[in-house]
């Protein structure tokens, strides 16, 4: 005789609460809980902004740009430009006016002068030229150390900044260095193939021993991370005890000496620029 099959005793599974509508609104019962989810999405507008475009087109930089839209000395399509307008192949930008006139200085920072942002009883380089030649609206791209001299540009091209400064661009740079022992060529292959700095490799360099002098060489990097060559050296047991900046592209520091200056022009200005990617 069979046993009769026991029964479950779980309830029965209650049907989803359904849906209800309200004067054509849909509810959901109090006690259903949904998942919000939420999704992005990336807009990109279309065209280049206007600053951007005429910008790289090395008429002006971005900020001179947006100085003549809003003088309305630029157009579109024949009407007058707004901040922030793109432009799209198909439009035509024309520029009325003129920039202001551009400047260009070599200029040799001596050893204890700041370059930016000086702290109470130091003196940065735009103080020093305005006290020692009267030259004022102009300002170093880039920076060099404190305890470091040599080679900087100052300028009112807002346009030079971002390709003098990009790493990516590889422009070369060289250094006249003083280390604490004689340099050997271990020391220089290892700097040429690039160093380890806190979990960084430099960049591939070329090192030039001095023959007068076995603790000197001159190193050409392209790339200019903070207190670099210092660290590099420190990273194979060497400590720098000058180090000095002779040039930057094809600008050099020449018979200059500590906070003298001198302008850019001629073709020396134009291969620099032209080195740039920018147009006179």
């Amino acid at each position: 005789m069979k046993k009769p099959q026991a029964r479950s005793h779980s309830p029965a599974r209650k049907p989803a609460p359904q849906a209800r509508v309200r004067s054509g609104k849909v509810t959901r019962p109090t006690h259903v809980t949904t998942q919000k989810v939420v999704t992005t999405s990336k807009t990109t507008l279309p065209g280049v902004r206007i600053n951007k475009y005429l910008a790289d087109q090395g008429l002006a930089s971005r900020r001179e740009v947006d100085t003549l839209i809003s003088e309305g000395k630029v157009l579109k399509n024949g009407k007058l430009a707004r901040i922030g307008d793109r432009v799209l192949p198909t439009d035509v930008v024309t520029l009325a006016g003129t920039t202001k006139k551009k400047q260009y200085l070599a200029y040799y920072k001596g050893r204890g002068v700041i370059t930016h942002s000086p702290a109470a009883n130091e003196t940065d380089i735009v103080t020093k030229l305005k006290k020692d030649y009267g030259i004022t609206d102009v300002t170093p791209v880039g920076r060099l150390d404190k305890d470091s001299e040599g080679l900087i540009i100052l300028t009112n091209d807002g346009r030079i900044t971002g390709p003098l400064l990009d790493p990516e661009s590889l422009h070369e740079k060289e250094y006249s260095v003083t280390v604490d022992k004689n340099v050997t060529p271990a020391f220089c292959k290892l700097m040429e193939l690039g160093v380890d700095i806190e979990g960084y490799r430099t960049k591939p360099a070329v090192v030039v021993p001095s023959k007068k002098n076995q603790k000197r060489f001159n190193l050409i990097i392209t790339e200019g991370k903070k207190h670099q060559i210092r660290r590099m050296c420190a990273a194979l047991g060497y400590q720098v005890e000058s180090l000095k900046r002779v040039r930057i592209i094809n600008i050099e520091v020449g018979a200059l000496k500590p906070n003298q200056y001198r302008k850019l022009s001629g073709e020396e200005l134009a291969s620099f620029l032209s080195s740039l990617g920018i147009h006179q």
